[in-house]
């Protein structure tokens, strides 16, 4: 990967076609090879009946970390498929109080097809309230 892979304003371009995520607020905060970093503002849309952070929105979140991560290459054009997730287990850590959450990702293996992903979110208190291990499954290059 090239230094564009630093280019936040592309990535961030490249990926708004993920309309389902950026109708839930969730922006690119920061991508370097090793890690990307999103959040997402906790608004009334994002709770749950209870008052709690809907688990459908973490899970939302962390996906959308782990997509751009395990499709960095693929952004910029390289002469392979777009990887998508073929599973992944999320636990529920805790409920979060913050204003604000964030995911942070790991690469934990990738080969030619197959990859997993670590995503971890946690708040803007500090407090860690979910972890994500997600599948991914690199197809054959694929058009545009």
């Amino acid at each position: 990967m090239d230094e564009r892979s630093l280019d936040l304003p592309y990535l961030r371009e490249f990926f708004a076609a993920d309309r389902f995520a950026r109708q839930a607020g969730i922006t690119i905060d920061a991508v370097r090879e090793d890690c990307v970093e999103c959040s997402m503002p906790v608004t009334p849309e994002h709770l749950n009946a209870g008052g709690a952070v809907q688990g459908g929105a973490v899970y939302t979140l962390a996906d959308m970390a782990f997509a751009v991560h395990a499709n960095l290459d693929w952004a910029y054009g390289a002469p392979i498929g777009i990887t998508v997730s073929t599973s992944c287990a999320i636990s529920f850590l805790k409920s979060s109080q913050g204003a604000r959450l964030y995911a942070q990702t790991a690469c934990v293996s990738r080969g030619r097809n197959m990859s997993v992903y670590r995503v971890t979110i946690y708040d803007d208190l500090g407090v860690c309230i979910a972890e994500m291990v997600g599948n991914g499954y690199t197809t054959p290059q694929a058009s545009r």
